[in-house]
């Protein structure tokens, strides 16, 4: 049977043997690109939708841009092509399993009543690994709608436009290794941030009475309204610790607030869902782990508290992840695991077939292990499980070996030209 057949039933089963159902439950891959992983969860979505009522699938996306998509599988305009190039950022609107999944809600939504439909919704902060988005979008959209709603705005946008000034200045890559092109420590971006903070709280204090009014598409309105808020704050802060003069502090930093972002934004998305099925959220296994993430960027260890980590503080029980992981994938320059590692030992308990493994069962084989130890790779953006941090996970879901796919395979060599 193939792999992607197997995933659904196999959660299910393992869902049902916990005693909560989760508000959100996080898939998160060891790598990026791999086009096995992404049907994985396009197969998964589909059973939860069919069984458990699950109303939207998140991706590790611009939060932002994400509205494109959003829109598209509910019957608005545009351009299939360009909602992939435009909605899904990073550059993963073009990988096949994305444009799967997006056909696919877009299929599923046509002609169901809006309660019946499946919402898209980009979790990430509007970040790239070369720097941030300038704050221009989140505050514009946020100062909309209270201008749009309250009989006066605290601050002109004027006067905020001003402060922004040309958008290059934010967005200027050479920032995220130079503190003296930030522009997050100037006297305009305080400025922001105080500014910021006065239209936060206001939309904060108004959202009761405005929900209480209620009309067509408020409750719709006011939750981009609080998206807005929390990226625009968001990116003002994270632009900010850019301008520190310690490097590894400054990175550390800027990492953290991206993932405080990202567990924001599915805490809202849960929020939402609540009469629904679980949230399925995708991403890198690193941001939905439960516990310490870890990764080397430019020579410097980097160590931080992942989205994951905050959501299981603030959902407990109703917080369930699973991670992918692999034996081997000799086209991605990952081969046999040694047998002290966590993949090397999911490896000799099993057959060739994939399975899912509770993190109890992946503990009492590591138990077995007199020196564990994290597996070595070459690969910079493959991420083993770590044999220290089991309990990052609920389960986790090993396939024992990767074929190439003609997708993976340019992928990887797309990630060796970048590194190189």
């Amino acid at each position: 049977m193939a792999t992607d057949e197997l995933i659904y039933p196999a959660i299910a089963r393992f869902l049902d043997e916990r005693p909560h159902p989760p508000r959100v439950l996080g898939l998160g891959e060891p790598v990026h690109g791999v086009d096995t992983f992404l049907r994985l969860r396009n197969e998964l979505l589909h059973g939860l939708v069919a069984q458990r009522r699950t109303r939207c699938v998140a991706l590790e996306s611009d939060c932002l841009a994400g509205h494109l998509v959003d829109d598209h599988v509910r019957g608005g305009d545009g351009s299939l092509d360009q909602v992939l190039a435009d909605g899904i950022t990073h550059g993963w609107g073009a990988w096949a399993g994305n444009r799967a999944l997006v056909e696919w809600l877009g299929a599923h939504n046509h002609e169901r009543p809006l309660t019946g439909q499946v919402r898209f919704a980009g979790f990430d902060a509007p970040t790239e690994i070369t720097g941030a988005e300038s704050p221009r979008a989140a505050l514009w959209s946020l100062h909309a709608f209270l201008t749009a709603h309250l009989p006066t705005a605290p601050h002109p946008w004027s006067r905020i436009d001003a402060l922004l000034g040309d958008d290059d200045r934010w967005t200027n890559p050479d920032v995220m290794y130079d503190p003296a092109r930030a522009v997050g420590g100037s006297a305009e971006a305080r400025e922001l941030r105080a500014i910021t903070d006065d239209l936060r709280w206001l939309l904060t204090s108004t959202v009761p009475r405005l929900a209480a009014q209620g009309g067509d598409g408020m409750a719709e309105a006011l939750f981009d309204a609080e998206l807005a808020a929390r990226t625009a704050a968001g990116l003002l802060g994270y632009h900010a610790v850019l301008a520190g003069t310690d490097h590894h502090e400054r990175l550390t930093n800027a990492i953290g607030i991206r993932d405080a972002m990202m567990a924001a934004n599915l805490d809202a998305l849960a929020a939402r869902d609540h009469d629904h099925g679980p949230v399925l959220a995708f991403a890198s296994n690193q941001h939905l782990r439960r516990g310490t993430a870890w990764m080397r960027m430019g020579g410097t260890d980097l160590w931080w508290s992942p989205a994951g980590a905050h959501l299981a503080r603030a959902l407990g029980p109703g917080y369930v992840t699973i991670a992918i992981a692999i034996g081997s994938a000799p086209h991605l320059g990952i081969g046999e695991p040694p047998a002290d590692t966590v993949e090397g030992r999911l490896l000799a308990a099993g057959g060739p077939a994939p399975r899912l493994v509770p993190a109890a069962e992946v503990a009492e084989l590591m138990a077995g292990v007199a020196d564990p130890v994290r597996r070595a790779t070459e690969y910079f953006a493959y991420f083993p499980l770590d044999p220290d941090a089991l309990d990052d996970f609920d389960a986790v879901l090993f396939l024992p070996h990767l074929d190439p796919s003609e997708h993976d395979v340019r992928f990887r060599a797309a990630a060796d030209t970048a590194a190189g």
